[in-house]
């Protein structure tokens, strides 16, 4: 399926890009079309689910050298390590922003639509200091929306160690 890059978003307009969203879940269906972000347009990439094109380049193909390269200048690439890893495990992800947070996760068997998420996830490299209020403030937020804190510390090797923080009254 060919994709588009534009700007900080990959759009499809294949009509078997309804599937991508209404089953799998990716991106956001709008107007005959499937937006993507450039993480989850990465991932469908290595998947070899979709082709890139940059419209900016005369329609070159962007290869998924070329797409890592990207997502690494956005500052995304340890986000992308933790989309993927959630993913291969079976989860759906989505964007966590009005949570404060990277994404949202859905447990098997739920979905955008049908059952709300389970969790928030914060990724961390293990070197990056957060400070008591900055980690206070993201459990806070996690259980004012009723949703448990998910912790992606990755390593320098890509490991990833999740930690499930919740909020306990003593």
């Amino acid at each position: 399926m060919d994709a588009e890059l534009i700007g900080e978003l990959v759009i499809i307009k294949d009509k078997k890009a309804v599937a991508l969203s209404e089953k799998s879940h990716y991106g956001k269906y709008n107007q005959e079309e499937l937006q993507l972000s450039l993480i989850e347009a990465f991932y469908l990439q290595e998947k070899g689910k979709i082709n890139i094109f940059d419209r900016e380049n005369q329609g070159k193909i962007i290869s998924p050298h070329q797409m890592r390269k990207i997502i690494q200048n956005e500052d995304l690439f340890y986000r992308y390590i933790v989309y993927r890893d959630l993913r291969n495990r079976g989860y759906i992800v989505k964007t966590g922003f009005k949570y404060g947070s990277e994404f949202r996760l859905y447990e098997r068997g739920k979905s955008p639509g049908n059952g709300h998420s389970d969790f928030v996830v914060r990724v961390l490299t293990e070197n990056q200091d957060i400070s008591v209020l900055n980690f206070s403030s993201y459990v806070r937020v996690a259980h004012g929306v009723n949703k448990k804190l998910l912790l992606a510390v990755v390593d320098d090797e890509q490991d990833i160690t999740y930690y499930n923080v919740e909020w306990t009254r003593p």
